[in-house]
């Protein structure tokens, strides 16, 4: 079976046209080798890719031929992904990069020329 046909069927992509193009990036890794939109998958298997905000890894427990309803296609994998980072943790991550609280207005001369350092910017 097409993997991009079985990412699309066991609800991983909305469409199939999705999974295909994030595949033909190569950034989708089928038992760790770089995988095309047609390489064939079988149970047992291990996909990888990354998603914007955590990496992706599942293994293929059933093969679906067409798409299935969410109870029945989560059943098809086994999700060995990370949960997902709460809000909460992902804000404090950035608050060391130079964020500032909401509602605190424009930034102060010092304060810019803090926010500069910490960017690695110099301002002449």
């Amino acid at each position: 079976m097409r993997i991009d046909v079985w990412l699309w069927a066991v609800r991983l992509f909305k469409t199939r046209a999705a999974a295909a193009t994030l595949l033909r990036t190569g950034r989708v890794y089928l038992n760790d080798v770089s995988a095309k939109p047609a390489s064939q998958v079988k149970i047992g298997d291990r996909i990888n890719w990354r998603e914007p905000m955590r990496e992706r890894e599942v293994i293929v427990a059933e093969l679906l031929p067409k798409r299935v309803g969410a109870p029945l296609a989560a059943g098809a994998y086994e999700d060995n992904s990370p949960p997902l980072p709460t809000r909460e943790a992902w804000t404090q991550d950035l608050l060391g990069v130079g964020m500032r609280d909401r509602g605190a207005g424009r930034p102060t001369k010092r304060e810019r020329r803090e926010i500069d350092e910490l960017r690695g910017e110099r301002r002449g």
